[in-house]
């Protein structure tokens, strides 16, 4: 009976499963309210795992892409960088119009300030680059994505010169780290339905309706960039119809983010998305962690949004030229955003500081944001994410598009588990 059970669950498209987790979840959370502590241990239990194992496996993916890479994945990771950063600014110029057009009064209180934030823009850049020579034990250990990088790749070209037998080695390691991630994914739907319990029984929407305003200015600002802004990039590379393809990243990279709401959580996840969408894996075996660290729309958005309410509460003045000045430390502040929950928020008081906001109220202004961080910080996640494979997909399919091998077919992912 289990085993047919068993059997059924594996050949049920995990999409549904996911769907009918999500109902499960809310339905606990409202009709049996008591349950909702023992059923969110499978929430933790499912995010844990993912967080567990996103560091070796792009430790060793990096270093197996490395060790095995040619000249040609070394060169297609240029032009995914480039939309990674043009994708951010752009963003964090539709957040900057956004806040120009609904300007938005926040109600700030005295807040308990004991986060320290980075004092500006010079302390992000220099911890950015001190995370690229920590300790490799220690990055992953606190999964710190750049240094984890940085070693993977000195690993892997050290490794390149190495004999056949070595190489094989690495990439059979690489592939059974895949199979586990695989294994926790199938978990999902149960996962998926613990977090649902667990955000809607704790945080309900009532606390969210004080700030319906920013909420709607954020959550607008997301899908201008996900549903208009990122189709129009690429469609100006591969001049075909980019939404199945922007709808394919969303629904299976995007949906995950929005409830682990961790970009580092989700790497396994859009790995195995690059796969089924036939990417080559030299390519996003990099691309894919790369992003979850500087890939990120979303919190340029967030810092934009946040810090253009702060001033427009204290009646500052922003002209086009602290716009702009505005948009560029919020891409380059974003792109020094941890991929864990909330991590943009820490931010917003950086940007704030270029229009002369002290600290303490900068910080009663990350506190706005975790109060709407159940829905602000989901989609923001979910946007950062799905862009990940949505920008390395587009450049691999730009060279595919030049060269006249481009399928429509190639754009939606096979083997739909």
């Amino acid at each position: 009976m289990l085993s047919r059970i068993g059997k059924k669950y594996q050949e049920m498209a995990l999409l549904k499963l996911i769907v009918l987790g999500l109902i499960i979840g809310i339905f606990i959370a409202v009709a049996v309210p008591t349950a909702v502590p023992a059923v969110a241990i499978l929430g933790d239990l499912f995010v844990k795992a993912l967080k567990g194992i996103a560091p070796i496996l792009v430790f060793i993916l990096v270093m197996n892409a490395m060790a095995q890479k040619n000249a040609e994945a070394s060169a297609s990771m240029k032009p995914i960088v480039k939309l990674y950063v043009l994708g951010t600014f752009f963003a964090s110029l539709v957040g900057v119009s956004m806040s120009f057009l609904f300007p938005t009064t926040l109600q700030l209180q005295v807040a308990d300030a004991t986060i320290a934030p980075p004092s500006g823009i010079v302390e992000v850049l220099h911890n950015l680059l001190m995370s690229i020579v920590d300790n490799p034990v220690n990055a992953l250990v606190n999964a710190n994505y750049i240094g984890i990088l940085a070693w993977a790749i000195l690993a892997g070209v050290a490794l390149h010169a190495s004999s056949d037998k070595t190489k094989t080695m690495i990439a059979d390691l690489a592939s059974a780290v895949t199979k586990i991630v695989k294994w926790i994914i199938r978990f999902a739907p149960f996962g998926i339905m613990g977090l649902v319990a667990n955000a809607v029984g704790t945080s309900g929407i009532g606390a969210l309706l004080g700030y319906a305003h920013l909420l709607v200015v954020l959550l607008g600002a997301f899908f201008i960039v996900a549903l208009v802004m990122n189709p129009l990039i690429v469609f100006l590379h591969i001049r075909r119809n980019p939404y199945p393809l922007v709808f394919a990243t969303l629904r299976e990279s995007g949906l995950y983010a929005f409830f682990t709401r961790s970009s580092a959580a989700n790497i396994p996840v859009n790995l195995s998305l690059c796969k089924r969408l036939g990417l080559n894996e030299d390519t996003y075996s990099i691309s894919i962690p790369l992003g979850a660290t500087i890939n990120m729309s979303g919190a340029a958005i967030t810092i934009a949004i946040l810090s253009l309410a702060a001033a427009h509460t204290l009646g500052i003045e922003v002209d086009i030229l602290m716009a702009l000045l505005l948009s560029i430390i919020a891409t380059v502040g974003a792109c020094g955003a941890s991929g864990v929950a909330g991590g943009s928020l820490l931010l917003i008081p950086v940007a704030c500081a270029s229009f002369g906001i002290s600290n303490d109220i900068a910080m009663q202004v990350v506190g706005v944001g975790f109060i709407i961080g159940v829905l602000q910080d989901s989609c923001e996640t979910a946007l950062n994410s799905s862009s990940d494979v949505l920008f390395t997909a587009t450049a691999e399919f730009a060279a595919r598009s030049k060269e006249g091998t481009l399928d429509v077919k190639d754009m939606v992912p096979q083997n739909r588990a």
